[in-house]
């Protein structure tokens, strides 16, 4: 009687605060594996101060994840793979799937360690009934995304190179040697140079590479000098090679002083080439450092080695750096008579020498004395002249260059037709821009997301309709979805030539897809409608913009009397408020193991805005106090007694409100006024019932 007392007392209030539109998901049940610890569920009024959320701690891992959730929704220690052998036959295989088809092959395998599994036996077993079909690129997918261990990646590698689809050779071996550097795991990095010698796997140059460049990117000089030492150990020579690797790997790490102090010391030890010496010389070009690279072009010298192009183009870089053009120029004159023809190498230093000072007539005419003398130039010529010009703001020399360029068979990659694109769409009419945009086209190029929304923008600005309805159809037949900004792009441009009935369409389209317009669109549309008379419409786009803006980051409310064994039972309830991306709150009385990891991988992933709460009380006050919550929030208690189960629910029985601020000791859900009616009959009824 206490408690239909509070409850009565806490109805009473008004559930009216400010909607700040939010969505939320509960589920729950009878028998659960889960321990009595759960947080209490309060009800605010308007007078009721909102307690203020805690500061959530920044999410370093998926254990901590873990770790974290399972405050509110512990988790029983007993490992997915000891249940499954405990309860079904060694053939039943365990599933991990996606909520809606969110997860990719590489999560799927990538969650099976959020599950902490006991043992490596018990995890290459999750890994095998995870039925994903394994490919060299979904190997590397999982150890370079996401933030596996290095013995989970060790572990995840052994398993992978198990399976029939995945040689162990070099290729593979590179994969995982990549990712264990990037992520700094050098003792594990050192493993897998063990176990390539131990299957007789040769370490080649592109291996000394990989392993010497992940040690000087974390500017370990030391460790990766002492593995060119110990490099007979793992079944390679310290040769000329080898040593070149390395130089390479110290100099574009700028650690071109440690790098020359070893050329030294190994002088007489190992062998040189021109090219230890020319790899010395260019990292010293990088910061203009002439004395340095005198210094080593006369060792070079004395050593027998002539210098070459690549000798000539590193100093010439260098002395452009430096300030000191008329000396580059004078060394560029008099290769020649030093027996050496300059290359593409040469005049791409000398142009960009002068494009850096903003002399481009003097960097064009490097660029036809390289055409007079039949020297063919390459990529890096076209795209340093056409930044240059465009720049400069010079465009009908960029769009000669650009058709030069692909003239003679270069193909621009998607960054660079991007690059050229951007400065074009910050000046002047759009007229350049889709110039360049029809070219690349024309022969092939695709393009990036950037690329289609600079034009779109474009466009928009300078109301060209048109144009604009045809990249955008252009942008969707790539592949590309339309987001937010797109359809405000397309809106604006369909308001400035007054085309209002298709902007409305657009902006129906982008409401029913879940994208709210900003007000500054809307208010740019309805403005238009207001001037043109059409007050109807105008009212009408107005309602439909406000129950958009009300159901915007909405939460969704499920209320549930099962426990979730499998994510797929959620794909009907919450398929449109995971497309619409909102919010989703849980309240459950169990979830497995495995549906916990999958919600959780997708958590971190982006793929899902989701908490989850323990259902609180038990017996008869649990399935009160889910009612109560049901008619705050309109939404329905899934029950088996009355038919109603998990994967037989749809989206009609979510609810949604306001607000929901949860702790660790409590969670507040804030209605949005809308039940205030069923709210009433719930505190009418307690009151019967109080009176009785």
């Amino acid at each position: 009687m206490a408690y239909r007392t509070q409850l009565a007392t806490r109805y009473l209030a008004r559930f009216n605060p400010i909607r700040q539109n939010v969505w939320c998901l509960c589920l729950c049940s009878s028998n659960s594996p889960f321990q009595p610890s759960f947080s209490t569920i309060h009800f605010l009024s308007n007078d009721e101060p909102l307690e203020k959320p805690p500061k959530i701690q920044s999410l370093s891992d998926e254990s901590h994840v873990l770790s974290e959730l399972s405050d509110l929704l512990p988790i029983r220690r007993t490992t997915s793979f000891q249940k499954q052998s405990a309860q079904s036959s060694p053939n039943k295989q365990l599933e991990i799937k996606a909520v809606d088809g969110f997860l990719t092959p590489e999560d799927k395998l990538r969650g099976i360690f959020l599950q902490k599994l006991r043992g490596k036996a018990a995890t290459e077993q999750a890994l095998s009934n995870a039925s994903v079909e394994l490919s060299i690129d979904t190997v590397a997918k999982v150890v370079n995304r996401g933030n596996l261990g290095g013995e989970a990646m060790v572990m995840f590698f052994d398993w992978a190179t198990k399976q029939p689809t995945i040689q162990k050779d070099v290729d593979s071996y590179h994969i995982i040697l990549k990712a264990l550097g990037r992520r700094k795991f050098f003792s594990y990095m050192v493993g897998i140079l063990d176990d390539m010698k131990r299957e007789g796997v040769i370490l080649v140059s592109d291996t000394l590479a990989i392993v010497m460049d992940s040690y000087a990117r974390a500017r370990k000089v030391s460790k990766a000098i002492q593995m060119f030492v110990q490099l007979e150990e793992f079944g390679s020579k310290c040769d000329t090679e080898a040593l070149n690797v390395l130089l390479r790997c110290l100099c574009r790490r700028s650690h071109v002083g440690a790098a020359n102090l070893f050329l030294n010391k190994m002088k007489g030890k190992v062998p040189f080439n021109s090219m230890s010496y020319n790899l010395i010389i260019s990292g010293w070009s990088r910061f203009g450092r002439i004395d340095e690279i005198e210094t080593a072009l006369r060792a070079m010298m004395e050593n027998g080695f002539d210098p070459d192009c690549l000798t000539f183009s590193y100093l010439v870089e260098g002395l452009g750096r430096a300030g000191q053009i008329d000396d580059a120029v004078e060394i560029f004159k008099n290769m020649k008579e030093r027996g050496c023809v300059p290359d593409a190498g040469v005049y791409n230093a000398m142009i960009s020498n002068f494009v850096s000072l903003g002399n481009l007539d003097e960097g064009v005419k490097y660029y036809d004395c390289m055409l007079k003398n039949n020297c063919e130039p390459n990529m890096d010529t076209y795209t340093g002249l056409i930044a240059a010009f465009l720049k400069a703001r010079k465009v009908a020399d960029a769009i000669e260059m650009f058709d030069e360029m692909l003239a003679r068979g270069f193909i621009p990659t998607s960054g660079t037709i991007t690059a050229f694109i951007e400065p074009l769409c910050t000046y002047g009419p759009p007229h350049a821009a889709l110039m360049i945009y029809k070219k690349a086209k024309k022969v092939g190029c695709r393009l990036s997301m950037t690329a289609y929304k600079l034009l779109l923008m474009r466009l928009s600005k300078f109301g060209k309709c048109g144009m604009l309805l045809n990249v955008w159809d252009e942008m969707q037949k790539c592949g590309y979805s339309s987001d937010k900004e797109v359809y405000e792009y397309v809106i604006n441009g369909l308001c400035n030539v007054g085309q209002l009935e298709n902007a409305i369409l657009v902006m129906e389209e982008s409401l029913r897809k879940g994208f709210c317009p900003s007000k500054l669109i809307y208010s740019k549309l309805n403005n238009k409608l207001l001037s043109s008379n059409k007050v109807d419409i105008a009212y009408k786009l107005f309602l439909k913009i406000k129950n958009a803006r009300r159901s915007e980051n909405a939460r969704s409310y499920c209320w549930l009397t099962k426990k979730i064994t499998n994510a797929r039972d959620l794909v009907t309830i919450l398929e449109d408020d995971i497309r619409g991306g909102y919010p989703i709150f849980i309240v459950a009385e169990g979830i497995e193991q495995e549906a916990l990891t999958t919600l959780v991988v997708n958590k971190l992933r982006g793929a899902l805005k989701i908490a989850a709460l323990k259902a609180p009380r038990f017996g008869e006050r649990k399935s009160q106090y889910l009612d109560d919550i049901a008619n705050l929030t309109e939404g329905t208690v899934i029950r088996d007694e009355v038919g109603l189960t998990l994967d037989r629910a749809n989206k009609e029985v979510v609810g949604h409100a306001a607000k929901v601020v949860l702790t660790n000791g409590s969670t507040t859900i804030v209605g949005d006024g809308s039940t205030q009616d069923a709210v009433t009959k719930g505190v009418a009824q307690i009151v019967n019932l109080i009176e009785i």
